[in-house]
């Protein structure tokens, strides 16, 4: 399929525009290239409450912001943001965090990981597993099933954090949105979709050096299609992006854990790019995946909800 007409027209005039590539700016000029893009996301749903909770974890106070929905709350969402462990912040995921509330009447906790190069691998990990351990022993959200999702970078911290906390932290469902899951780069994808599409491969090679040294590029804790073991993680929902060099691991990702034996379900939508689902407000594509997402939460929690007399 070709690129959809909305997406080729946004990266026309990006390109008309001179918008240069992350991977030519520093991590602050990048920061500030996500934040100016960041009103023309939109708005999302009102909610309930929204507020900023702090969260201890090993390396200081993380604040974390929780959006609970209108309505009887089913379950505890736990969204990592994307940008490639360098960029991006809860305010430029607020609108997205706020749609999933409203679609899968799940509160949603974005928590405000800390950022490389200033805190390189582990830190972002670390925060991420505090934040999983930290919501099991909170009682705002006891009994609700919780769900880890994220994008991206996001979802290469969900799943590795779930990996490493097998036996302690039980999701009912992990959420994966294009995520980053090799450090190789070297797959179909990233050959087809090197440059021109927004994402391309020189900005994931300037990710990975502002994360992680070299030699942890192929590690499990980095890469998490080189695992041994992937057995016994949580149910999993894959999404991928037709033009998008991460497509291929995600895809890899997904495929090896059905041979693990994880029940997945992985869907790559057409004509679009990485980043497309923050474009919700704005893509047909991207409302469809967020809709899918919704409904994937909403199947698992209430799978994972105890039969009671109100709920029987």
């Amino acid at each position: 399929m070709t690129l959809h007409p909305f997406v080729a027209t946004m990266l026309a005039t990006q390109k008309e525009a001179g918008a240069p590539a992350l991977s030519d700016a520093t991590p602050a000029q990048a920061r500030a290239l996500v934040e100016a893009g960041r009103a023309a996301i939109g708005p999302g749903p009102e909610m309930a409450r929204s507020r900023e909770v702090a969260v201890p974890t090993r390396g200081g106070s993380l604040t974390a912001r929780l959006h609970v929905p209108h309505g009887d709350v089913t379950g505890l969402v736990v969204y990592l943001h994307g940008g490639g462990w360098v960029v991006g912040t809860v305010d430029d995921y607020d609108t997205l965090g706020r749609e999933l509330a409203h679609r899968s009447r799940c509160a949603v906790l974005l928590p405000d990981y800390r950022l490389a190069p200033e805190h390189p691998f582990p830190s972002g990990l670390e925060d991420t597993e505090d934040v999983l351990t930290w919501v099991g022993g909170e009682a705002e959200f006891s009994g609700l099933p919780l769900v880890v999702a994220g994008d991206s970078a996001g979802a290469n911290l969900a799943t590795v954090a779930v990996r490493r906390l097998r036996g302690q932290v039980t999701p009912a469902l992990q959420v994966l949105v294009y995520p980053v899951t090799d450090g190789a780069r070297d797959t179909e994808s990233y050959r087809d979709c090197a440059e021109g599409l927004g994402l391309g491969a020189r900005d994931m090679a300037w990710f990975f050096d502002h994360y992680a040294p070299a030699r942890d590029h192929l590690s499990p804790d980095v890469a998490p299609l080189r695992a041994g073991d992937l057995a016994g993680l949580p149910p999993t929902a894959v999404v991928t992006a037709e033009y998008d060099v991460l497509r291929s691991e995600g895809e890899a990702y997904a495929e090896r854990l059905r041979a693990a034996g994880v029940d997945v379900t992985s869907k790559r939508y057409p004509g679009v790019t990485h980043g497309f689902l923050r474009l919700h407000n704005h893509l047909d594509v991207a409302r469809d995946a967020v809709a899918d997402i919704a409904d994937a939460i909403t199947t698992a929690v209430a799978a994972a909800t105890p039969l009671t007399e109100e709920t029987a």
